[in-house]
């Protein structure tokens, strides 16, 4: 099993990063960037600049990190195990410590949904393969509502389906950019590229 995630720095080799640009309700996704003056990057709540992980749920191996712009978060996290293609572990949140959170309750509930704020947390636990809960389906989705509408009430995300954006954050194919437990992914160009 993968080890609880434990820093997720980013440091700065520029002033200027490519930003994934999320549009709500729709799959593919814009190239922005984004000018900081910072040594480590960390998410910018106000300019709805949030950082982006994704973790390798096969074996241990250093996050990939990016931001994503168009959650529209203003505190918290969420993270969850459905990522296509992969079904890695994807997070984005406001604070390193809320992203954490909610990536390690992803590995310690071997999967699911996760929405967290403080102590605050929400969650949709995923035992079949990551993807499947074991629950009857009436009470999957009265977690699953009560967990969305945490995320867009009390996160206060702007999208109308939060956790279906996040799950293909990840998705390489679906232009114009992504990030996969490799990195920082061009779908124009059908390659990684530098998030500098």
């Amino acid at each position: 099993s993968v080890k609880k995630l434990e820093d997720i720095q980013f440091r700065a080799d520029a002033k200027k990063i490519y930003v994934i640009e999320a549009i709500d309700g729709e799959l593919i996704t814009k190239k922005g960037h984004y000018q900081t003056q910072i040594e480590f990057f960390e998410s910018d709540v106000a300019q709805d600049i949030l950082k982006i992980v994704v973790v390798n749920r096969y074996k241990d191996a250093p996050p990939a990190i990016s931001f994503v712009k168009g959650f529209g978060l203003k505190k918290g996290a969420i993270a969850s195990s459905v990522a296509h293609d992969s079904h890695n572990i994807i997070a984005v949140g406001c604070s390193d410590k809320e992203i954490l959170q909610a990536v390690n309750r992803v590995i310690e509930n071997k999967g699911g949904i996760v929405g967290v704020h403080k102590e605050e947390r929400h969650e949709l636990p995923l035992k079949i393969a990551g993807i499947i809960s074991d629950k009857e389906g009436s009470e999957v989705a009265q977690s699953y509502k009560a967990l969305n509408d945490f995320v867009k009430t009390q996160l206060e995300s702007s999208l109308h389906a939060p956790f279906m954006t996040l799950s293909f954050m990840a998705l390489l194919v679906i232009p114009e950019i992504k990030l996969s437990d490799k990195g920082l992914f061009d779908g124009n160009s059908f390659s990684f590229i530098s998030p500098f």
